[in-house]
């Protein structure tokens, strides 16, 4: 039996220092056994808890422990494959099967605790690979699963300063013209564009997806912004696909949530299904926007949080925009539509959203936005009024309901109105 260190955790070891600081390091540690059977690595204690194929925890770390294995495609999709485990399953076979040149390295366990001093074990080239900045396939099997489309994209995002190896483009291309990515189950493709939007610049992700043909069939609503036009004394970069990925590297660039990134990426959707005879303009494209909205989440099936957080900024961020020229009752009433009293966090991350729509623009990356100073000073002048006090007197006077909520709202407005932070400006839409 012999075990080793491979992926992740090897290649972001080797990885050069400016790169192993641009993104997270590999946490979960990927071993391979070679030469053992399930019955052998019980009876050493391992604990057996693969389905699909043998995978243990060691009985001290909780480690996962994989028996080496090969795979054959039987089926379209990422699921239909037939894996083949036996002692004679070298390290070398088990090494082809992955998706990169800079995944599929290794090192034996003894020397696992510095790989970087380590003899390296790399059949495919993955140290020069690493070396040059390129991500490339390993082998032709990288077509049998369309997973691996998603998994490269967001390794782009991961380290952006990485080429996609032409040949490797290519490859992917022919995948999505032969329908694998049409094959996909929306639970991965969430998962992955979700670990994606979370990387160092997720632009990158998109534009490698776009690249290779696989946006249009993942997200058309996405893949359309690209060649729509926007006012320019707005949006100087013009193009909307353009703006849509500098507003996702902005929400990278301000370390925002996973639903602010998902919020980012589907506020301007409806700017997609403007008529042709009315752009640049965009009249009316937030609601647009929610509608497109509904249907991406249910395909994807976005998670609820990600989902109602985007749903609002698609259908807001203009008048969040323009909050700062709105009166005192009309900015109770756009926190009263965002739910604002009853989830003031999550009205933090719809101010971010919008924060980073407007700073995603060229030239203004290093804006300020008072319009989140403001909403949240005014969210917390509103939120002072004693409700409760209120709908006591309210009651007293023989009142319910409706008058009860009309005389809260009317305090919030005066609350607000002599909050004393207003500052005049103006906002992209």
């Amino acid at each position: 039996m012999e075990i080793y260190l491979v992926g992740g955790a090897v290649r972001d070891a080797l990885m050069s220092p400016e790169n192993a600081a641009s993104g997270p390091s590999h946490v979960d540690r990927d071993w391979v056994v070679v030469g053992a059977t399930p019955e052998a690595m019980v009876q050493q204690g391992f604990l057996p808890v693969g389905r699909d194929f043998p995978v243990f925890l060691h009985p001290q770390t909780r480690e996962e422990y994989a028996l080496a294995r090969t795979e054959r495609k039987t089926a379209p999709g990422y699921r239909g494959f037939a894996f083949h485990t036996e002692p004679g399953v070298t390290l070398e076979d088990d090494l082809a099967r992955r998706d990169l040149t800079i995944n599929a390295m290794a090192v034996t366990q003894a020397e696992a605790d510095d790989p970087t001093g380590a003899r390296l074990i790399d059949p495919y080239g993955g140290q020069s690979d690493l070396r040059d900045r390129v991500l490339r396939h390993v082998t032709h099997s990288f077509a049998e699963d369309p997973v691996r489309i998603l998994r490269l994209a967001r390794f782009a995002a991961r380290f952006p300063d990485f080429s996609v190896a032409p040949e490797t483009l290519a490859l992917m291309r022919q995948m999505v013209e032969h329908g694998e990515v049409d094959h996909l189950v929306a639970e991965r493709v969430w998962q992955e564009l979700a670990r994606g939007l979370m990387e160092q610049r997720p632009s990158r992700m998109f534009e490698v997806l776009r690249a290779c043909g696989a946006l249009q069939r993942l997200l058309p609503e996405v893949e359309r912004l690209w060649g729509v036009p926007q006012r320019a004394d707005y949006h100087p970069e013009i193009d909307t696909g353009v703006h849509l990925m500098m507003v996702l590297d902005m929400s990278a660039r301000l370390g925002a949530s996973l639903p602010v990134r998902f919020a980012c990426l589907c506020h301007d959707l409806g700017k997609g299904t403007t008529p042709a005879d009315v752009l640049p303009r965009h009249i009316d494209h937030e609601s647009r926007s929610a509608e497109l909205l509904k249907g991406v989440c249910e395909r994807l099936r976005v998670p609820v949080e990600c989902r109602e957080l985007a749903d609002v900024v698609a259908r807001e961020h203009g008048h969040l925009h323009r909050s700062l020229d709105l009166g005192a009752a009309a900015r109770v009433r756009l926190l009263e539509r965002c739910d604002a009293f009853r989830k003031p966090a999550r009205f933090e991350d719809i101010v971010l959203a919008c924060e980073c729509d407007a700073r995603g623009r060229l030239g203004h990356f290093d804006d300020a936005y008072p319009q989140r100073e403001w909403l949240l000073t005014a969210l917390a002048a509103a939120r002072a009024v004693s409700t409760p006090a209120i709908a006591a007197h309210a009651q007293s006077l023989g009142l319910s309901g409706p008058q009860v909520g009309a005389l809260i709202h009317q305090a919030r407005v005066a609350a607000v109105a002599a909050a004393n932070d207003h500052t005049d400006g103006a906002a992209p839409t």
